[in-house]
């Protein structure tokens, strides 16, 4: 994954690519020789940084406003970059809040947000992509979903559950869009760490984080972005339908631990 020009010539959107896991996937591909469009919302002052990095390696990138939570935006978003572009060739689902709620104090609101963005606008997204893809004959589509997919913890109800959507939605639109030779598959994220973490986990120390996780550290965006742009990339043509997990090991430890553990 060192070679500089591995994803030469590709056309790629991010979605959410102003922050976190999405910045560091947006700068990966562009520095693998992509051509990337990102949508951002909020401020976009990471959009603006992200930007700049990639410009600054001489990459070429775009960035969009999007308010995901609107499926229509999202669309209008993934149709403005397939006309910048030319084409696309590879969609990665990346935008998604993590809303943390007890059980008894989730609102409507609070699912219907979740699911907005990780489930429909990933679809709606996804198929607005396609249209552009089943003309050339290739593509990709990846999600970003989560470990929290397939085992979660206390608070998270809306997210674990739209992640596990995405899952089972990996694995439908694999076999649809499979003669159109368009491979889909879902990148589960475990414990990565982020600037957001500062603000939503005060009490986030990346030591004690370590502890938790089997290979000894926490994760970074770049280490999902490394998998995403496998994914990307030509050597990946006879893998769809598959979520793969990238934790550190954390999902293949038992819960419960010896004193030695």
């Amino acid at each position: 994954m060192e070679n500089p020009t591995w994803l030469t010539g590709k056309r790629i959107i991010v979605t959410g690519g102003g922050t976190g896991i999405g910045q560091g996937i947006a700068l990966r591909l562009a520095g693998e020789g992509a051509r990337v469009c990102f949508s951002y919302h909020a401020s976009g002052k990471g959009a603006a940084e992200t930007l700049r990095r990639i410009q600054e390696g001489g990459g070429k990138a775009s960035a969009f406003p999007a308010d995901l939570e609107r499926m229509d935006e999202g669309v209008r978003m993934v149709e403005r970059a397939i006309a910048e572009m030319g084409g696309v060739d590879a969609l990665i689902c990346n935008a998604g809040p993590t809303i943390a709620r007890p059980f008894l104090e989730v609102a409507p609101a609070d699912w219907d947000r979740t699911h907005n963005i990780h489930l429909k606008t990933a679809f709606f997204c996804a198929q607005a992509a396609v249209r552009s893809m089943q003309h050339t004959g290739r593509g990709r589509i990846i999600f970003i979903g989560s470990v929290h997919g397939r085992a979660s913890m206390p608070r998270y109800g809306p997210y674990a559950a739209a992640k596990g959507g995405l899952e089972g939605l990996t694995r439908q639109m694999a076999i649809e869009l499979a003669p159109l030779k368009i491979t889909v598959n879902c990148v589960a994220p475990g414990l990565i760490e982020v600037e957001s973490y500062a603000r939503d986990y005060p009490d986030y120390r990346r030591e004690a984080a370590a502890r938790q996780v089997p290979i000894g550290r926490v994760g970074f965006p770049d280490d999902v972005a490394a998998l995403v742009a496998f994914l990307t990339s030509d050597q990946s043509d006879f893998i769809t339908g598959q979520t793969m997990v990238i934790d550190g090991g954390q999902l293949a430890r038992l819960a419960l631990q010896s004193s030695e553990g």
